[in-house]
């Protein structure tokens, strides 16, 4: 088995592991070769801060995924050049789970996020899945937080932001 970042030439297969990891989420899903001509002008929009790590066998076919966004954050003096990265979509297919191919996909993602100076490296991770990023060197954060678009901060639902003129006056 290999890993190796992605390149144009994997988005059919790319898009195909992206549509199993999601078949039975809703919205109803579009036809897989639909989503792969999205997914290729979605790549070529985002291929600077979004990249693809794939596990092969020997065959071409792609077995597993991970992706990394790398997002450049907010200069401070002195650091100018600052950058944090997000693992999203980590999928193997089943019948290859359990060999250590999500834990290597993640490894070279996050390797690679972190040569190219991300200060961290974070994960939103389903329940199942938190032991093996903690087994990665993941830990959970208390300052890390986040809000969902549509709740207000007074803890009741809500349908504009303060910078859509719908919060607090």
């Amino acid at each position: 088995m290999g890993i190796s970042q992605a390149n144009a030439d994997d988005i059919a297969e790319l898009a195909r592991l992206l549509w199993l990891d999601t078949r039975h989420e809703e919205p109803a899903q579009q036809p897989v070769d639909a989503f792969a001509a999205e997914l290729a002008q979605w790549w070529a929009a985002h291929q600077d801060s979004h990249l693809a790590f794939v596990a092969r066998l020997l065959r071409p076919e792609i077995i597993g995924m991970a992706w990394v966004a790398l997002v450049p954050r907010v200069p401070r003096p002195g650091a100018t050049s600052r950058l944090s990265a997000d693992i999203q979509s980590v999928f193997v297919l089943p019948e290859h789970r359990g060999q250590g191919i999500g834990s290597a996909l993640v490894e070279a993602a996050s390797e690679h996020a972190a040569q190219r100076g991300s200060l961290r490296v974070t994960v939103h991770s389903g329940r199942k899945a938190v032991p093996v990023y903690e087994r990665l060197g993941f830990e959970s954060s208390r300052q890390l937080l986040q809000r969902q678009p549509d709740q207000r901060a007074d803890g009741l639902p809500g349908s504009g932001s303060a910078a859509q003129g719908g919060g607090p006056a």
